[in-house]
């Protein structure tokens, strides 16, 4: 288990003072807003300008986040630092521990989640059910573990792969060459796993305090296309035993990295009911989104209450379902969202433009929740209001 180095750990921060975000995107957005309802003011580190949150930001400061000089200046200015991803190096982060500062998740969390290899290895100490998985530091290493894992494999980068970026699927040997390339093997730490042949995408969102308390939401259904998430529905629809494997799991592995905030874990549902670990995010997560509308305290306002040391909120739905849908950029272009006004016309649909300025194939550019009696009826409701908008196109 991570060993939190924060030396004012456990400390209550009073409502009024200053959060810290490492990273300006649209979590960062979406987490500044309950901050500033408990009247706290946030403060930015971002590398470019023009960022979701920055209309938010009572201050921005620029500059390059895995160097500690710019980390330091960040936390000279607040009571406590937090993070929208988890690319930020653990070194460091570790320097605003060592400077006394409050750091939520600590750097050890981040540095244990950020390498996914380090991430599966620790999970896998605990007992936690992962697929199997191998570092490797050339083609010929693959082709070995191959003979040990069988094909397909799936070949990823150890650090910063997210939305099926950093990851290729090996079907055979013949893949290995293209698959190598494409990943930069020979400039960054790679490792495979056996293929899951899993029937199911679930979710977990959990909260935990730098105290330990500890509260989760419930079990989504997540639905991929192209490694990116398109749908998520809430609650999940599994029985219960299998919902309560996967909240024990979940709870687990957040306590295992010793986690403080909102954490996302992400979980696959085999043929024989079993649930394996697909891997975590030390951070609020899209599978969480629908929690704003569906909760009687979002995923957000939790990462606010456990960085700042108050107590955590209920997790509690308030309505019997609820259905998230990303709303992603089909082509180049603005960053507007065309269409808006007849989807403000479906009622019940609740629509996050997030406002990046610009917009690519598959760049998440908002999402839209939707609650309802049933899982059905809430996702057409999001499906109308979802087809209405398009970014990339000209106002």
């Amino acid at each position: 288990m991570a060993n939190n180095q924060n030396k004012a750990a456990n400390k209550h921060i009073p409502s009024g003072h200053r959060i810290g975000i490492v990273g300006g995107g649209q979590l960062a957005k979406m987490t500044a807003l309950p901050a500033m309802e408990l009247g706290c003011e946030i403060i930015i580190l971002e590398k470019s300008a023009n960022t979701p949150a920055a209309c938010l930001a009572a201050d921005i400061l620029y500059g390059d986040w895995d160097d500690p000089a710019n980390l330091l200046s960040l936390a000279d200015k607040v009571d406590v630092v937090s993070l929208e991803n988890e690319f930020v190096d653990a070194n460091a982060l570790k320097a605003l521990e060592d400077a006394g500062h409050l750091l939520y998740p600590s750097s050890a969390t981040i540095g244990m989640v950020q390498d996914k290899l380090i991430q599966k290895q620790a999970l896998s100490d605990v007992g936690i059910a992962v697929t199997p998985f191998a570092a490797v530091s050339s083609t010929a290493e693959i082709k070995h573990q191959a003979e040990q894992l069988g094909w397909p494999l799936v070949l990823k980068a150890r650090r910063n792969g997210y939305d099926g970026k950093g990851n290729a699927t090996l079907n055979g040997a013949n893949d290995i060459d293209a698959a190598w390339a494409k990943l930069d093997g020979d400039n960054h730490e790679l490792y495979v796993e056996g293929f899951c042949n899993f029937t199911g995408e679930i979710a977990v969102m959990v909260t935990r305090g730098s105290d330990g308390d500890i509260v989760n939401y419930p079990v989504v259904d997540s639905v991929q296309k192209d490694h990116i998430c398109h749908i998520v529905r809430a609650p999940a629809r599994i029985d219960d035993e299998l919902a309560e494997k996967a909240v024990t799991l979940a709870r687990k592995a957040v306590t295992t990295i010793d986690g403080v905030g909102s954490i996302g874990v992400e979980m696959f549902i085999t043929e024989d009911k079993q649930i394996i670990l697909n891997e975590m995010a030390p951070r609020v997560h899209n599978s969480g989104h629908y929690t704003i509308e569906a909760c009687e305290c979002s995923q957000f306002e939790n990462h606010v209450r456990a960085v700042l040391g108050l107590p955590l909120g209920s997790t509690k739905m308030i309505a019997p379902a609820a259905v998230m849908i990303n709303m992603l950029g089909e082509e180049q272009g603005t960053g507007y969202p065309v269409g808006i006004d007849e989807a403000l016309k479906v009622d019940g649909a609740h629509i996050h433009v997030y406002g990046k300025a610009v917009t690519n194939i598959g760049r998440k550019m908002g999402h839209i929740t939707a609650l309802g009696e049933s899982i059905g009826e809430a996702e057409e409701i999001a499906h109308r209001a979802a087809k209405c908008i398009r970014f990339g196109a000209e106002k």
